[in-house]
């Protein structure tokens, strides 16, 4: 039985986050590090989500140039890396439950 996108987008933010609040990411690496963990996201699945993470207050973009090349980065906010944190707690214990009999 295949699991519904819409159940996974809520781990794939925590996951955005969760690399954003370590350091600057970009829209093709985060595509090739979700890749590595099994998600296939395309860029016009991808972007939405950046943006509206954006959007909400929990990433803050900005452009670095190298050359004649730009790239847009993305940095977790305070806001979003507490919610991260706050997060984290909630997906302790759910897993902790989901798990605790196997």
């Amino acid at each position: 039985m295949a699991i519904p996108n819409a159940i996974y987008s809520g781990l794939i933010r925590l996951h955005i986050l969760h690399h954003a609040s370590r350091e600057p990411i970009f829209g093709l690496g985060i595509i090739e590090e979700l890749g590595r963990h099994g998600y296939r996201l395309s860029a016009g699945t991808l972007y939405p989500l950046l943006h509206g993470l954006e959007r909400e207050g929990y990433l803050r973009s900005f452009e670095k140039r190298n050359g004649r090349h730009a790239r847009r980065l993305y940095k977790a906010t305070p806001k979003g890396r507490k919610s991260l944190r706050d997060a984290k707690t909630k997906v302790r214990e759910l897993f902790a439950e989901l798990f605790e009999n196997e």
